[in-house]
């Protein structure tokens, strides 16, 4: 077993200031995420906070980030060096900026697009800032969401690592501004979160130079590289508290949306004193939907399993928790598919992933480990083409959480790897004319059952107020329920259905279609699975629950044997 690092500040860096910088550049990551959602034009980013953002050391490395997406943060630093690879740091000037979007040199999906902008301080490259943000619309086959992709490029533009000039190729209306407007459907909404991508980057910069306008650049290098050495030694002291052992886990998407086949996701980890290793072979091949998984997101995933699991929240995340982490999977299976395979719907094979690792860790740490919940990603698209100009709504939804050993899942959150929030009414009443959301509400007796409950799905129900109004969806959940541990019962199953002139049209989980005036659309979460067994839970529980109307009565005296 390797021993612990030494985690004393390094020669020549003070304790105090190392304290003060440390948590300087952590607060300066906030503050760059919240400029990114505040600045943004599009409901996704604006309201539901799917952006993220981080500070680098001159070399690539993550040292802080904003609690945003998980999917999107974990790998940032493989993604930069993707970019700095066909453009060396040492040739940047000011005003010059890395991006890319794409999932097969480092990236995840076309619609997220980093951003990396170096900061200098007196002439000299002392790191950079990044950030990440889901576009509501870039192009593609259709608007906001191509179900039905038969490769990478019917999802829309691709964005190769490359290096362009803010001054030169952004600003005003400079070429690379002009080229993407002119290639999308909604280029105001756009470009703006663009600019606002840009302008969470300028405040990451500024903050680093007034730490080193004030402590100096290489008492800040020296601050960094601590920061990164904390992070590694509490995670290797996490690992090192297990036991040695091999442990595997499956997991299983729906299906692919063409046949009713299960996708099967397999991980085994391996526990070897400080280090951790996981392995997805005998994980599916790739299929030909959107549903593969780039594996800069599979390594995102399986990441945020072991952190979630495992560590402490304070230990923040940068580039120490990657170093005891091996993570492999198959070329051309669902986790690390062959170039120019669609992955629009990355998450849901990132999610059975996250799942995998987290039923394998079950038996080495199972009061660490929660049940299965929404954890999926329900994303829809409603868009709508008037007078030649586009809306495109999209939304991500949440869910039931699973439940813990001795806590009951959440109501209606997201989901762990994307940790987005809701969109409220008023929002899309502002900005969306051709529906409106008629109804919202909690599910009860959606959750699984158990010493601990899962936590309850929702419904959401839109009303079309215009013809021809484009609908897609991608899902999981609907058919393979949320599973409980240890004796929890499995949460309910998601589903989506269409009420047109008295018919109701069920909806698949990863499918589209063309709405009409007058069609009631109603969008149902999945609930988590429970924890433990359901003869355990306390009496009051089941009580308040029932006085909550998160159980029904029926439910209470089913499931617990408690007379309401």
């Amino acid at each position: 077993m390797r021993t612990s690092l030494d985690v004393s500040p390094r020669p020549g860096l003070d304790p105090v200031d190392y304290a003060v910088i440390s948590q300087g550049l952590i607060a300066a990551a906030r503050e760059m995420g919240v400029k990114l959602i505040r600045s943004a034009y599009s409901t996704i980013i604006r309201e539901a906070a799917d952006a993220s953002a981080a500070l680098f050391d001159r070399h690539g490395n993550v040292v802080a980030q904003a609690e945003l997406i998980p999917m999107q943060l974990g790998p940032m630093s493989e993604i930069f060096r993707a970019c700095a690879a066909r453009h060396p740091v040492d040739k940047l000037a000011e005003g010059d900026f890395y991006i890319t979007n794409d999932p097969y040199s480092g990236g995840q999906h076309l619609q997220d697009v980093f951003i990396y902008s170096p900061i200098f301080f007196e002439g000299q490259l002392v790191g950079f800032a990044g950030t990440v943000a889901h576009h509501l619309d870039l192009g593609g086959g259709n608007p906001g969401l191509t179900t039905e992709a038969v490769d990478l490029h019917a999802e829309g533009f691709v964005f190769p690592p490359s290096c362009y000039n803010y001054r030169r190729d952004w600003e005003d209306d400079g070429p690379l501004k002009r080229l993407l407007a002119a290639n999308i459907r909604v280029p105001a909404q756009t470009i703006g979160d663009f600019d606002a991508q840009f302008a969470a980057n300028v405040v990451g910069g500024e903050r680093i130079r007034q730490l080193c306008q004030k402590y100096g650049a290489a008492t800040i290098a020296q601050a960094m590289a601590q920061l990164i050495d904390y992070s590694e030694t509490r995670f290797r002291a996490a690992l090192a508290a297990l036991p040695d052992g091999v442990y595997h886990g499956e997991d299983a998407i729906d299906d692919d949306g063409i046949t009713d086949a299960p996708l099967v996701v397999k991980a085994k980890v391996t526990v070897d004193g400080d280090t951790i290793g996981i392995d997805f072979d005998g994980t599916c091949p790739q299929v030909t939907r959107n549903l593969n998984c780039p594996f800069s997101s599979t390594i995102s995933a399986a990441l945020t399993a072991v952190k979630s699991a495992l560590t402490s929240p304070d230990i923040p995340f940068n580039e120490g928790l990657k170093k005891p982490v091996n993570i492999t999977a198959p070329r051309g299976c669902l986790l690390n598919p062959e170039y120019p395979a669609p992955v629009r719907a990355r998450m849901e094979a990132g999610y059975r992933a996250f799942n995998a690792v987290l039923k394998a860790l079950a038996q080495v740490a199972p009061q660490q480990i929660i049940a299965g919940g929404n954890d999926a990603t329900l994303v829809t698209s409603i868009s709508h083409q008037d007078k030649g100009k586009y809306k495109v709504y999209l939304e991500v939804y949440g869910g039931g959480f699973g439940a813990a050993t001795d806590t009951d899942g959440c109501d209606a959150v997201d989901s762990p790897l994307s940790n987005c929030t809701n969109t409220p009414v008023e929002a899309t009443d502002m900005d969306f004319s051709h529906f409106r959301i008629t109804g919202y509400a909690l599910l009860p007796d959606s959750c699984g059952h158990g010493r601990q409950r899962g936590g309850l799905g929702f419904m959401r129900r839109f009303e079309i107020l215009a013809d021809d109004v484009n609908f897609a969806i991608y899902a999981d959940r609907f058919r393979i329920a949320p599973y409980g541990l240890f004796g929890g019962t499995q949460g309910r199953c998601g589903r989506a259905e269409v009420l047109r002139k008295g018919e109701i049209i069920p909806i698949r989980s990863k499918d589209g279609m063309t709405l009409m005036k007058g069609d009631v659309l109603t969008i149902y979460t999945a609930g988590g699975g429970g924890y433990g067994p359901a003869s355990e839970r306390s009496p009051q529980a089941v009580l308040e629950d029932v006085r909550q109307g998160y159980v029904t009565p029926e439910t209470a005296r089913r499931m617990y044997g408690a007379a309401v």
